[in-house]
């Protein structure tokens, strides 16, 4: 007679139900044994069999998960499975923004603003500092004594490693993060090293070296073996920079402390102030594992070229400051010329993009993925739907109205915003194009349009219903834009929320 049955439960992996297994087979296979008290050797060298058998479940499972895009908890390993798909996840990028460097008093001699001059929004540990890209110079005696220089959000770092006799192979991790991407500029010799994303089609004497960033932002470069990649040797020397995020896209006037006092080409110390008269741009974090997720799949898609109308709308959104992409074309729209489209860019803070950001987009769909030469492609603004909220509720009886008010402004808030808080995209708001109605309904001649979609008046009475002290709200005490019916949208709207009314239903007064 077996000691197993023959259909095995593999459900049984926790400690419990392994040691009520392990006893009932210990009763089967030893019929005399029946002391299975906690404190007897026995049971104790069950128990550890059963402790065992519930540590590798637990790491049998937890390969299982890591080993799937979806289901994977660590970054490390939504990293790797992120570059077996050929998808490199987006760094931190670094904002940029314009510093008028003015001096206190007119100079007698020239005065030189140095490259890596620092600004800070203040002299505290936590001030976001920016650093100067381009030199600047005021002359002796110019009124007013300002110049203008370009400053990053970065920090510069500088690396020096002895490697010794050539190493295949050879790989050199930076002390410093969060690595800024393509920012190493690489030296052995003398010989400068160019950047490549691989060294498959280096050659022996190709001064090459590839980047990969990890978990922690740090980055580790790799040379070549003297096959494929020229070898490294002697003294290597890494300058690169760290820093970046949205953090450093500060508000104007907000960058108004010199890191280092000034001097005149004599060396004589000069007072002088600095500001940024616009605001920073071009800041973005990098991106989360929700992110990667959702876009490392999309890159199989359209992995070299820009051919199919969703081309173009990933090959947009992996431009590091667009959240949101819609391209139409004649198909789409018959108002639009034959073979030509329009992309329609969100970027992260919504509003309208920048030119710079349109004029990354283009590039993105001209130069790195290039698209059909006799299509024409205008990136354009968004263009936005405002949704004016008023609502009437009934509060519960311990309810305060304040609170209820910036619960669901709070509420109303996240269910228009463009993203999650993991970064991902929300699918609860996109443009009309995707909103569309599953099935349309009827509707007489007079009210017929040519509205593609819509937003659901239920879902936004959903979000005010359902806030912690709402005690009821009826249907005709929610109006979106004035009525109480969904909001009908063109293909190339986006719904975003615009001012929202709340009062007592009781009482007829605003909530406050």
């Amino acid at each position: 007679m077996p000691l197993l049955p023959t259909a095995t439960d593999y459900s049984d992996r926790d400690f419990d139900a392994l040691r009520v297994r392990l006893i009932a087979l210990a009763k089967s296979a030893f019929p005399d044994w029946t002391d299975f008290e906690i404190a007897s050797f026995g049971t104790i060298l069950l128990e550890c069999f059963a402790f065992v058998g519930d540590t590798l479940s637990f790491y049998v499972d937890a390969q299982g998960r890591e080993a799937r895009l979806a289901t994977a908890t660590q970054r490390r390993n939504v990293l790797a499975l992120a570059r077996m798909l050929g998808y490199a996840p987006r760094g931190a990028r670094a904002a940029v923004v314009d510093l008028e460097v003015t001096l206190d008093d007119v100079p007698r001699s020239d005065v030189v603003v140095p490259i890596g001059t620092v600004a800070g929004t203040s002299t505290g540990t936590d001030a976001i500092r920016f650093q100067a890209l381009t030199a600047g110079r005021i002359a002796a005696g110019l009124r007013p004594a300002t110049t203008t220089i370009r400053a990053e959000h970065s920090t510069s770092q500088s690396q020096l490693v002895d490697v010794g006799d050539p190493r295949p192979w050879f790989e050199l991790t930076l002390e410093r993060a969060p690595y800024l991407d393509a920012s190493a500029s690489v030296s052995i010799a003398g010989a400068v090293f160019e950047e490549v994303d691989s060294l498959v089609t280096s050659g022996p004497s190709d001064r090459h070296f590839t980047v990969a960033v990890d978990q922690r932002d740090r980055a580790t470069l790799r040379f070549g073996d003297g096959r494929t990649g020229a070898m490294a040797s002697g003294t290597i020397r890494v300058d690169y920079r760290t820093g970046g995020g949205r953090a450093g896209n500060v508000e104007p006037n907000t960058l108004v402390v010199l890191g280092s006092p000034l001097l005149d080409v004599r060396g004589a110390p000069v007072r002088a102030t600095v500001r940024n008269p616009l605001r920073a741009e071009g800041g973005v974090d990098r991106e989360t594992m929700d992110q990667i997720r959702e876009r490392a799949p999309l890159s199989l898609r359209a992995p070299s070229r820009t051919v199919s109308r969703e081309d173009f709308e990933i090959h947009a959104r992996e431009v590091p400051g667009v959240a949101r992409a819609l391209m139409l074309t004649s198909n789409e729209d018959p108002a639009i010329e034959e073979n030509t489209g329009i992309l329609y860019v969100v970027p992260d803070d919504g509003g309208a993009p920048t030119p710079a950001l349109k004029d990354a987009v283009s590039r993105q769909i001209v130069d790195v993925y290039p698209s059909t030469l006799t299509f024409e492609t205008r990136v354009q603004d968004a263009v936005y739907r405002v949704i004016n909220v008023l609502a009437r509720v009934s509060l519960r009886r311990d309810a305060s109205g304040a609170a209820v008010r910036d619960a669901i402004r709070g509420r109303l808030a996240q269910m228009f915003a463009l993203t999650l808080d993991d970064g991902s995209s929300n699918p609860a708001i996109d443009f009309g194009y995707y909103a569309r109605r599953s099935m349309r309904e009827p509707v007489s001649d007079a009210a017929r349009t040519d509205f593609d979609g819509l937003l659901a008046w239920s879902d936004v009475f959903d979000v005010v219903r359902d806030t912690i002290g709402v005690r009821k709200i009826a249907s005709w005490d929610l109006l979106l834009n004035g009525a109480a019916e969904d909001v009908r949208l063109r293909p190339e709207e986006l719904p975003v929320l615009g001012n929202v009314a709340l009062y007592d239903a009781t009482t007829g007064e605003v909530l406050a």
